[in-house]
C-alpha cells in the first residue's frame, strides 16, 4: 500500500535516486548521438541505416513504456526500476561489440526497452512524494535529470571522444547504472499504488476513454507525439547536423550541451510557472516559441548564434514536455495514473521513432541541416494546437 505523498519515507532521498536514474537515461539517450559522427563513418553507416538505429532504440522505449506503465500500477517501484535499471546498463554495455547497423541496432532496442520501462515509475514515485502544490516542479525536477545527463555526455564527447574513441562513452553510460543498483537496493523504500489490485484490465481502458476522456487521451497521445518527433531528431541528429553546417564535431558536441543545458532550466522554469498559473498559459506559450528558435536555428551558420538557439530550442521543448509529465496523470483516477502516463510515452514514442528516421530520410535526400530544422516547424506548432486544446479541456482529479 503506498503512504500518502507527505508520509512517504526519505522523500528527498527518493526524488535524488529517480533524479540520478533520469541523468543516466540522457546520457545514454545522448550518447548514440553525440557518438554519431566518429560511430556512423567508423562503421560504415549510411544516414538511412543510422536513422534505423537510432529508432530501434526509440523503438525498444515504446516497448518498455507501455510494459512499465502496466507494471507501475501492480507491483512495487524499486524491484521494477532496479531491473529497468540493470536492463539499460548491460545492453548500453553491450553496444562496445557492435559491428554493424543489425546488432547495433537490436542493442539500442533492448536498452531503450530498459529506459522506457522505468520511466512511467519515475512519474509514479514523484507524485506520490510531492504535495499538491509541488507536483509538477517535482516531476520536472526529476526528469530535469535527463538533459542534465545529456549535458554531461556532450561534456564527455568533446573532451574525450577524440582521444578514447566512441566506445569509451558506452563504457561510461553502461557502468554508471550498474553501480547504483547497490544504492537503489539500500536507500530507495518501495510503494505502489494502493488501489492497484482493483484496476483491472476492463476498468482501467474504461477510464482512460470513458467518462468525457476520449478527447484528453488523444490529444495527449498526438502532443506527445509530436514533440517526441522534434526532441528525439533533435538528441539523436543535432550534433551531426551543426557539424554539417562546418562547425565541426566539437561545435556539434556544443551544440548539445547547450541544448540540453536550456532544457534543464526550462524543464524548471516552465515547471514552476505551471505550478503558480495552471498549465494553459505556460505549455501553449511554449510551443510558438520553440517554433521560433527552431526556424533560427535553420538559418543560423556561426557557432555563437547556434549555440544560443539550441539552448532556447531546449528551454522551451523539454519545459514543455516535462511539464506534460506531471500534467497528464492529473487528468485520470489515482489507481490508473500509471497505465495512462505509460500509455501516453508510449504512443508518444511512435513519434520519436519517426524523429530519427525522418531526419535520416531528408538528409538522404538532401535537405541538409537548415531543411531538416526548417521540417519541424509545422510539426512544433501543430503539436502547439493540440496542447492548447488539451490544456484547456482537461481537468485535475484529486483522487
Amino acid at each position: 500500500m503506498g503512504a500518502p505523498a507527505r508520509s512517504v519515507p526519505r522523500g528527498g532521498t527518493t526524488l535524488f535516486l529517480c533524479f540520478l536514474i533520469a541523468l543516466l537515461e540522457g546520457f545514454d539517450i545522448q550518447a548514440i548521438g553525440v557518438a554519431a559522427p566518429y560511430l556512423i563513418p567508423q562503421l560504415g553507416l549510411s544516414p538511412g541505416q543510422a536513422g534505423v538505429v537510432f529508432g530501434a532504440g526509440m523503438a525498444g522505449l515504446v516497448l518498455g513504456a507501455v510494459t512499465g506503465g502496466w507494471l507501475a500500477d501492480r507491483m512495487g517501484r524499486k524491484g521494477l526500476l532496479m531491473v529497468c535499471v540493470a536492463i539499460f546498463g548491460l545492453f548500453t554495455l553491450a553496444t562496445l561489440v557492435a559491428g554493424g547497423p543489425v546488432s547495433l541496432g537490436a542493442y539500442r532496442f533492448l536498452a531503450g526497452a530498459g529506459m522506457g520501462a522505468a520511466m512511467p515509475s519515475l512519474v509514479a514515485v514523484a507524485l506520490e512524494i510531492a504535495p499538491p502544490e509541488r507536483r509538477t516542479r517535482t516531476v520536472t525536477l526529476m526528469f530535469s535529470g535527463m538533459p542534465a545527463g545529456g549535458a554531461l555526455a556532450a561534456l564527455f564527447a568533446a573532451g574525450l571522444l577524440e582521444q578514447y574513441g566512441w566506445h569509451s562513452i558506452f563504457l561510461a553510460g553502461g557502468l554508471l547504472p550498474l553501480l547504483l543498483l547497490p544504492a537503489m537496493w539500500v536507500l530507495m523504500p518501495d510503494s505502489r499504488s494502493s488501489a492497484a489490485s482493483h484496476a483491472g484490465g476492463a476498468s482501467a481502458v474504461t477510464t482512460l476513454f470513458g467518462e468525457g476522456r476520449l478527447l484528453i487521451t488523444l490529444l495527449a497521445w498526438f502532443t506527445f507525439g509530436m514533440t517526441l518527433l522534434v526532441l528525439y531528431l533533435l538528441l539523436n541528429w543535432l550534433p551531426s547536423l551543426v557539424a554539417a553546417k562546418g562547425l565541426g564535431g566539437v561545435g556539434g558536441a556544443g551544440a548539445a550541451f547547450a541544448f540540453n543545458a536550456g532544457s534543464i532550466v526550462g524543464a524548471l522554469g516552465i515547471g514552476f510557472l505551471v505550478d503558480r498559473l495552471g498549465p494553459r498559459i505556460p505549455i501553449i506559450a511554449a510551443y510558438p516559441c520553440l517554433a521560433l528558435a527552431m526556424f533560427g536555428l535553420a538559418g543560423a551558420e556561426n557557432l555563437g548564434p547556434v549555440l544560443i538557439l539550441a539552448g532556447l530550442a531546449g528551454f522551451f521543448l523539454l519545459g514543455a514536455q516535462y511539464s506534460l509529465y506531471g500534467i497528464i496523470p492529473l487528468y485520470y483516477p489515482g489507481p490508473v495514473r500509471g497505465l495512462a502516463t505509460g500509455a501516453s510515452i508510449a504512443v508518444g514514442r511512435l513519434g520519436s521513432i519517426a524523429g530519427p528516421l525522418v531526419a535520416g530520410h531528408l538528409l538522404g535526400q538532401g535537405w541538409g541541416p537548415a531543411g531538416v530544422a526548417m521540417a519541424m516547424v509545422p510539426v512544433v506548432l501543430t503539436a502547439g494546437v493540440s496542447a492548447a486544446v488539451m490544456t484547456i479541456r482537461g481537468r485535475y482529479i484529486d483522487a
